[in-house]
């Protein structure tokens, strides 16, 4: 008979990708395992999930606006009826343990299945955890996050200490250099600067480096993978940075291996994957939390490598100025590059997947983790 689990959330890419990391590692570990995924109507896990060969079922379930009291009108309405949906998927599919990976489908499917004293997974990715998580820490089984000190947000006997989930591919990045290389169409002769706005983008970041025409083309010895994302694809696809030849803009990156492969300094956000991925890569990076989330939680993300020098930080309302003036100084400071890559190695946890997935088969098993 196989084994029934439900893996829920999404929103965005820094939690669908470590959900599927965790379905992968499922399957690698059960021999009979049926996963199915349950996200939000509308957003991109619905089409990322099914690509990955996975089931995956949507709520209309929404957030909380926190900028917009109007928008928020609908909100009971959606979510008394993704609790309804929730509480059929969970019916029709019985499953033995859900995981709850953050993003709006989480709360309503962890909430049915912890009501009926199924086992339940939170997996916390940031230093600073959402209230959704808060909630159903109550009801969880085991807690499995990414950094030490959680105690202060959910109890002590429950948490796990395994790391963020990360693509496999990204573990072996150092010998797909040349690959990368090729694939991006990029000079072996030359640095490259990986700027990673996330999967819908970044204003701060886009504005940083289209007003850097100047310098971006003046350091010739310096090459760029400029990722814009999906929301401003249109507004800079014709940018005059994005037309320099030692800049390539794209609106979304498939292989983010290879692009990790060719990078000899990652600019970014302080998203829990993009952390995870830098670490278990050992890249150096700049990193610029984004103001724009809940508790400020991607500086405190961020600060936990910075205090090791394992990464640099540059405020969000200082980055359009000096970021890449910044980042070109350190890609010239090759001692300097060296060390935050060692530092931020050794912070990676390449075998998270694993670990999570261990704990849900033990549950599954019905033992203690």
């Amino acid at each position: 008979m196989s084994r029934r689990v439900i893996i829920s959330g999404g929103g965005t890419g820094g939690h669908i990708f470590p959900a599927i990391a965790i379905a992968d590692a499922l399957t690698a570990l059960l021999k009979d395992v049926e996963i199915l995924f349950v996200g939000a109507e509308g957003k991109m896990e619905m089409e990322r999930v099914p690509k990955a060969g996975y089931k995956i079922l949507g709520l209309p379930v929404a957030g909380l606006q926190r900028k917009s009291i109007w928008k928020n009108i609908l909100f009971p309405l959606k979510l008394f009826r993704s609790l309804m949906k929730a509480r059929k998927i969970v019916k029709d599919f019985n499953p033995e343990i859900a995981v709850g990976v953050g993003g709006y489908a989480s709360g309503p499917v962890l909430k049915v299945v912890g009501s009926k004293n199924i086992p339940t997974v939170i997996q916390e990715q940031n230093s600073f955890p959402g209230m959704t998580n808060k909630i159903l820490a109550g009801k969880a089984s085991a807690i499995c996050v990414a950094y030490e000190g959680m105690e202060q947000f959910f109890p002590k006997e429950k948490i796990i200490l395994t790391g963020n989930p990360v693509r496999q591919d990204i573990n072996h990045i150092r010998d797909k250099r040349a690959e990368g290389l090729k694939f991006y169409g990029l000079s072996p002769d030359k640095k490259t600067i990986l700027v990673l706005g996330g999967s819908l983008g970044s204003r701060t970041l886009n504005e940083a480096i289209s007003g850097a025409h100047l310098f971006i083309s003046k350091a010739d010895e310096v090459q760029w993978i400029w990722q814009s994302g999906s929301f401003y694809k249109d507004l800079y696809k014709d940018d005059p940075v994005a037309q320099l030849p030692n800049v390539i803009n794209l609106s979304f990156i498939e292989r983010m291996d290879l692009a990790y492969a060719c990078a000899d300094l990652v600019i970014g956000r302080a998203g829990a994957l993009t952390i995870s991925e830098i670490c278990v890569a050992g890249l150096p990076s700049i990193l610029v939390p984004s103001p724009n989330v809940a508790e400020d939680h991607q500086t405190k993300n961020a600060m936990a490598l910075v205090h090791r020098n394992a990464a640099r930080l540059i405020p969000d309302h200082e980055a359009v100025d000096h970021l890449i003036v910044e980042s070109l100084l350190l890609i010239r400071d090759s001692n300097q590059l060296a060390q935050l890559a060692l530092n931020a190695l050794k912070l990676g946890r390449p075998n998270a997947a694993h670990d999570i997935a261990q704990v849900i088969v033990q549950l599954i098993n019905q033992e203690k983790p």
